[in-house]
């Protein structure tokens, strides 16, 4: 097993209202990770995502795919801050910002 990496994604598309969030919660969870996932007022979707490196591309390579009722044209993703976590168990949706 590799190393815990942090990530910081930004979806953009139409990724709102088409139960991407719902989606990605049950896609991180099912691989193990830890994070949030939240909806920007910009319409974009934003995650924070913790866990081995090998889960953490599954999801990068999901996140551009997403749900059937998404199109996501672009995925960006930053190395993230592991401390914004907090002890926030589990992947979970957070508050629009």
């Amino acid at each position: 097993m590799s190393d815990a990496v942090c990530r910081n994604l930004r979806i953009h598309g139409r990724v709102q209202g088409v139960g991407y969030r719902w989606s990605l919660v049950a896609e991180a969870t099912r691989l193990g990770l830890s994070g949030w996932v939240r909806n920007r007022r910009d319409g974009s979707v934003e995650a924070l995502v913790s866990g081995s490196l090998e889960a953490v591309h599954a999801l990068l390579v999901w996140a551009h795919r997403g749900p059937s009722m998404a199109r996501v044209d672009r995925v960006l993703c930053n190395e993230g801050n592991a401390g914004e976590l907090g002890s926030r168990p589990g992947f979970v949706q957070i508050a629009t910002r």
